[in-house]
């Protein structure tokens, strides 16, 4: 069924039909994730209670939400913080979690086959809307993409101080011998030996990536007085982080949310200059569930502003690299919030 027409018929009817779509698109996604060796998240969340997180009054008894998620470590984190916050505001939560892609993701929410998914502002600017240039301003990038999406039958909640893009980061010892570094636009004021990247293969060739970028910070690549290519070194993403730690480059490429940031004690640059697009994280609903129940992006205005950058590195780190559960990261980090309490 069509997003149009499903806005067409009655309230009644058409989450009669989104709960017979989510049904449906359960047993898709459980063939897709099977084809592709990988488990539904879906089969584990702690059981929980509300905590600063209070049921929605006057809520239906058999109310139903369905989340769905993408398949790498903070989105899995963040699908999991999307369940336990539906459940503590009443509703009954079907979990798509760990779907592989980013499309098939968008296609759920599109067919109303989802309700809700956690998604970033440029993926969805540029992968899903089509454009060619993303904007650096994080508020003007999320009014943009709000603005874009009603028209497919998305409502946009407010985006999360966290924003999950591309950086360049230098291992924290080595500040102090670079003059104090902490801005991208200081890497020109240091001598050319001393302007040493990694980077991993998409960033190297990408039209938004390392070229453009060195331009726009005055240090051109293959040029004596910017960036020779000898100061290029290759890896792929695990290893860039690595070979930062241990002085293969001074600079790396990172991504401002990944936990080895954190675990490796590695010091992000400011994008003083603002090159690098916005890919904030906001909760993401269909129109028309939200209609049906406004209360549900408040519940969630809870949850938004207090995931930063920060603090999604800690958790992000306790999943990649201290092993533990995504559903387990998720329902501590609320507990310690006071999101939710712990079950009875």
């Amino acid at each position: 069924m069509g997003i149009e027409h499903m806005h067409s018929i009655g309230t009644n009817a058409g989450r009669n039909n989104r709960r017979a779509l989510a049904a449906a698109g359960a047993a898709v996604v459980g063939l897709l994730l099977g084809g592709c060796g990988l488990q539904p998240a879906a089969s584990y969340t702690p059981d929980s209670n509300p905590g600063s997180i209070r049921p929605i009054e006057d809520l239906p008894g058999d109310a139903q939400l369905t989340v769905v998620s993408k398949n790498f470590t903070e989105q899995l984190i963040l699908g999991k913080v999307a369940v336990l916050t539906a459940r503590a505001a009443g509703f009954e939560v079907t979990d798509l979690a760990n779907v592989p892609g980013s499309q098939p993701v968008r296609e759920l929410m599109l067919s109303g086959q989802a309700d809700m998914a956690w998604e970033y502002t440029g993926s969805a600017w540029i992968t899903y809307l089509g454009m060619e240039t993303a904007i650096p301003d994080q508020t003007e990038q999320w009014q943009a993409v709000y603005d874009a999406d009603l028209a497919n039958g998305l409502t946009w909640g407010k985006p999360a101080p966290m924003n999950n893009t591309y950086a360049m980061a230098v291992r924290s010892e080595a500040v102090g011998e670079l003059g104090g570094i902490t801005k991208m636009s200081e890497i020109a004021a240091l001598p050319v030996q001393e302007r040493t990247f990694c980077l991993e293969p998409e960033f190297n060739s990408r039209p938004d990536g390392f070229n453009p970028m060195a331009e726009a910070y005055g240090i051109p690549r293959g040029t004596a007085d910017g960036v020779p290519e000898e100061n290029i070194g290759i890896y792929d993403t695990g290893p860039v982080y690595s070979a930062t730690d241990e002085g293969a480059c001074n600079f790396g490429e990172v991504f401002t949310t990944d936990g080895r940031i954190d675990s490796l004690d590695l010091t992000v640059l400011e994008d003083d200059w603002g090159f690098f697009p916005a890919y904030n994280g906001a909760p993401v609903f269909n129109t028309a569930t939200l209609k049906e129940y406004p209360e549900l992006e408040d519940r969630f205005a809870q949850v938004t502003p207090l995931l930063s950058d920060e603090v999604l590195r800690q958790l992000n780190l306790r999943v990649d690299v201290l092993g533990e559960d995504p559903a387990d990261v998720a329902y501590n980090w609320m507990l310690d919030e006071g999101l939710i309490t712990a079950a009875d």
